[in-house]
């Protein structure tokens, strides 16, 4: 595509459809006004968004970290379609994903590339005064997009984020091939470290959970699931021996009591789950037995872009996370669907083009 045709692409149209928090449970389709584009900006038409955990609890009132009048999503992929000051036209025609933390690229978690710790860093979706993917449109630094791979659906690019929240945390976790790999919790995050995990060559690898449907998707990631009260017997039956690793997919005070009990002396444990803000511990049971805990946050830039290259290299994976692709137009439904436990699935995305709903 030359330069000349790509420029087709842009359009100057005055406003964009968004899904709306407008209270404590609702979402609404509104209008919203498209800003003049900053230098460095471009502007994205979505193909695809996934929902994310955070923002089913966000919407329903639960963790405080959504706020009314804000638009949401941060899972997201599409193409490039405007341009602003500073910005290579080049750019106009290709499918990205986008990253969606926002980092100052001068601190010095920053310049050490650790942009998830940056001091002013924020989130797309997360940050209630800026817009995000759950919308037709959505304006990004042109910094936070990384084009996807020929071959790569366009709509693969929305599983990126939480793959690679899954990949940060088994880094974070100082991973190795021979650890003993406990996952307390199979749902989206949890899967997502079980991928992880199997990317660094960890093979004695179970995971704690409840919902059948998720435990069928975890077992086809190639993982035994069993019941957490099962839990004594598997780590007999699948690690030969407690865990010298644990990831907390769900983040509770229970799951954390557990993860730190039923690991062996001197485990790591990762704590990726937010299921609650505050927890609690025996703290001898970490101090005495030397066991660390390891907090993991979004990931870095590298393991972002990584997981891009990844992904394209197993094109089959999106289908088996992803049990349905809904109309933005559905959105609220949707999302009330969730929030009241009518709607059982791993994975919803929202897409504002007709043909891809399914």
């Amino acid at each position: 595509m030359t330069v000349q045709e790509r420029a087709t692409l842009v359009d100057s149209p005055t406003e964009y459809q968004a899904l709306v928090m407008v209270a404590d449970g609702q979402m609404r389709l509104e209008p919203r006004q498209i800003t003049t584009l900053l230098p460095g900006q471009v502007v994205i038409d979505v193909t695809a968004t996934g929902i994310c955990g955070s923002d089913v609890h966000g919407l329903s009132g639960t963790t405080g970290r959504r706020k009314v009048g804000q638009v949401m999503g941060h899972e997201t992929a599409g193409v490039v379609v405007d341009v602003g000051p500073e910005v290579d036209p080049a750019l106009l025609g290709e499918r990205v994903t986008i990253n969606p933390v926002h980092s100052c690229g001068l601190c010095a978690a920053c310049l050490a590339g650790q942009e998830q710790q940056c001091e002013t860093g924020w989130v797309l979706g997360v940050r209630p005064d800026i817009d995000a993917a759950f919308a037709n449109r959505v304006t990004v630094p042109a910094s936070n997009i990384v084009i996807l791979p020929p071959a790569m659906p366009t709509w693969h690019g929305a599983l990126v984020e939480p793959l690679a929240v899954g990949y940060h945390a088994v880094r974070r976790g100082d991973t190795r091939a021979t650890d003993r790999v406990l996952v307390i919790g199979g749902g989206p995050i949890g899967q997502a470290v079980v991928v992880g995990c199997r990317r660094e060559g960890v093979e004695a690898l179970v995971v704690t959970e409840l919902d059948t449907g998720r435990s069928d998707i975890v077992r086809k990631l190639g993982a035994p699931v069993v019941l957490p009260e099962r839990l004594d017997h598997a780590i007999d039956e699948y690690l030969n021996g407690a865990p010298t690793l644990v990831f907390d997919a769900v983040g509770s005070s229970e799951t954390l009591r557990t993860a730190v009990k039923c690991s062996q002396r001197g485990a790591r444990i990762v704590l990726v789950g937010m299921a609650s803000p505050t927890q609690t511990l025996d703290s001898y049971d970490v101090s005495v037995c030397e066991r660390a805990i390891i907090g993991t946050f979004c990931y870095s830039f590298e393991h972002f872009r990584s997981t891009v290259a990844w992904l394209a290299e197993h094109p089959d994976l999106p289908d088996l996370l992803v049990d349905r692709i809904a109309s933005l137009d559905d959105g609220p439904d949707v999302f009330n669907a969730l929030i009241a436990g009518t709607l059982h699935a791993n994975k919803v995305l929202l897409s504002p083009l007709a043909d891809l709903a399914r």
